[in-house]
């Protein structure tokens, strides 16, 4: 187990984010810095709107100590792969959900070690984890900005080779995803079985309620409804491989992937539950609009 949590976990990770960055030039960020309304209804919803809601639910279900800071954990993780997937499925504006995605997990690496160790702060006894804001940064540039910046220094210096590969090495990230998933599943099922509903329960509720803010904030700052529904898809959907990933991290000398790694874990499941009707909702909604 110790070998899945500090080699098999990260490699994954960054593989997928290696993929994202294969979908990324730099024109795209350009292009997301000039959008000013776009930026601000996407760093507001995921940055700011996110971690409050899941706080709120945190409270409303009465979750606490481990389970808890897994769900804060994965209320951190800016989106992944899955969004951009998502997004184009509902017609929404792929390119602004591509450049968020990628400017959010750049950004990441600032903001994810500093709200780990709050919250760690906030639901986890003193001394039950002793995390590093440096080293944990230090981590997290290693196994998402760096592969990131890797995918786009690949399609920059061989586009075409680029376009060849894109698609086997999003379908390696989709099956790493699912590896991880059920991994982290299959290692506390126990906890998962005693807790299935309340988490099945927080789960669809966050992202529910997600899509719907996220939609609400770009319509609020005027977005067309392409971009609207690329904000409201970046906001609900998190990286769970991220979260799962981290929680690995924060307890390396586990012998198994803890309680904290649960959240993450359902949430890479049944996160579809909410999302597709959203999505296809969107997919209705958006037909014929330019």
């Amino acid at each position: 187990m110790d070998l899945l949590i500090s080699v098999f976990l990260p490699i994954s990770l960054a593989i997928i984010m290696f993929s994202l960055g294969l979908g990324l030039t730099v024109a795209d960020f350009v292009r997301v810095f000039r959008q000013g309304r776009a930026l601000i209804a996407g760093l507001c919803a995921q940055v700011i709107l996110l971690p409050v809601v899941a706080f709120g639910f945190v409270k409303a279900f009465g979750l606490s100590g481990e389970l808890a800071f897994g769900v804060m954990i994965l209320s951190v993780c800016p989106g992944g792969v899955t969004s951009n997937m998502l997004t184009k499925l509902a017609g929404g504006t792929l390119a602004l959900s591509i450049s968020l995605t990628g400017l959010i997990s750049l950004l990441s690496v600032v903001t994810v070690p500093a709200l780990v160790v709050f919250w760690a702060s906030v639901f986890l006894d003193e001394g039950a984890l002793s995390v590093s804001i440096t080293g944990l940064a230090l981590v997290m540039f290693a196994i998402t900005a760096v592969p990131v910046m890797l995918g786009m220094v690949f399609r920059k210096l061989a586009p075409a080779l680029a376009d060849r590969i894109e698609r086997s090495v999003s379908a390696l990230a989709a099956l790493l995803f699912v590896l991880v998933v059920i991994g982290a599943l299959a290692a506390s099922w126990d906890v998962l079985m005693d807790n299935l509903a309340t988490l099945g329960g927080i789960t669809c509720a966050m992202v529910v309620s997600l899509l719907a803010l996220g939609w609400i904030v770009a319509k609020g700052l005027g977005l067309p409804p392409r971009d609207r529904a690329a904000i409201s898809i970046e906001t609900g959907i998190q990286n769970s491989t991220l979260g799962i990933t981290l929680a690995g991290l924060l307890t390396g000398g586990a012998e198994v992937l803890p309680a904290i790694a649960l959240p993450a874990a359902i949430y890479g499941v049944l996160m579809y539950l909410g999302a597709l009707p959203a999505v296809f909702a969107m997919r209705y909604r958006l037909k014929g609009v330019a």
